[in-house]
């Protein structure tokens, strides 16, 4: 894997960090896709990875915006040379039951959670054919698999994600390509511990395994995704949950 380039949408999230860091000492070169409002917070994290050794390349882009991200790809490739790995991990949430749920909050929803992937991956995969190699690894969630209440949008988007990675993995498959899905389940994040506490150690309590999930659980799911040993793993949905959900 050593020398081979990887590009993490949303790879200054909580999740995309690690699953960068991961990514970095597995001997990657890896840029990381930030929103162009998070540059300055993407910048301190770069020197903080320095200041171990560890040497990243920070792109910002909207990965919502078609034109936006297919500039940001081709200024990594300048920097990088060609994407070999692919993860979409950009997304956000805009909670509320449906009936309340307003327009603009579902369209911002689909559009960082679901549409980045489209836009990203397009960009990338056109090389990978004529290389005839690559790996893309989509970042979806348990709630794409068994739905969330408030999350009409978030939990559509993540399904759509994994109809995304089936379609495609079909498509390129004969072409040395894999494009998996990563769903993971309750991670351990500013996200669930902002979660008031009673409602947070019920949702504990429903996981099998008793805890929450760990990010760099989930970035070791994508590094093995990414690696020639899962080079007949594709359309695949792995899900690191803790035994939340089930199938």
């Amino acid at each position: 894997m050593s020398g081979r380039n990887a590009l993490v949408t949303g790879g200054t999230g909580c999740i995309g960090r690690v699953i960068c860091e991961v990514l970095l000492e597995a001997g990657y070169q890896v840029a990381a896709n930030c929103h162009p409002g998070d540059a300055e917070n993407a910048a301190k994290w770069q020197q903080e990875l320095a200041a171990r050794g560890l040497q990243i390349h920070i792109q910002p882009f909207d990965a919502s915006d078609y034109e936006a991200t297919r500039a940001g790809v081709a200024a990594v490739e300048a920097e990088l040379g060609p994407v070999d790995l692919l993860v979409n991990a950009a997304g956000i949430t805009r909670d509320g039951r449906l009936a309340k749920l307003a327009p603009a909050d579902w369209q911002a929803v689909l559009r960082t959670n679901l549409d980045s992937v489209y836009n990203a991956t397009k960009s990338v995969i056109e090389g990978m054919i004529e290389r005839k190699f690559g790996r893309v690894v989509n970042i979806s969630s348990v709630n794409g698999q068994r739905g969330q209440f408030g999350q009409a949008n978030y939990s559509a988007a993540k399904a759509g994600v994994h109809g995304f990675t089936m379609a495609v993995a079909r498509e390129v498959a004969r072409k040395g390509i894999t494009v998996n899905t990563v769903s993971p389940g309750y991670i351990e994040s500013p996200l669930i511990m902002n979660v008031p506490e009673p409602i947070r150690e019920g949702i504990r309590e429903q996981i099998p395994v008793g805890r929450f999930g760990k990010p760099a659980e989930i970035a070791r799911a994508v590094l093995f995704l990414a690696s020639d040993d899962a080079a007949y793993i594709t359309g695949t949905d792995l899900s690191v949950n803790g035994g939340y959900h089930m199938d």
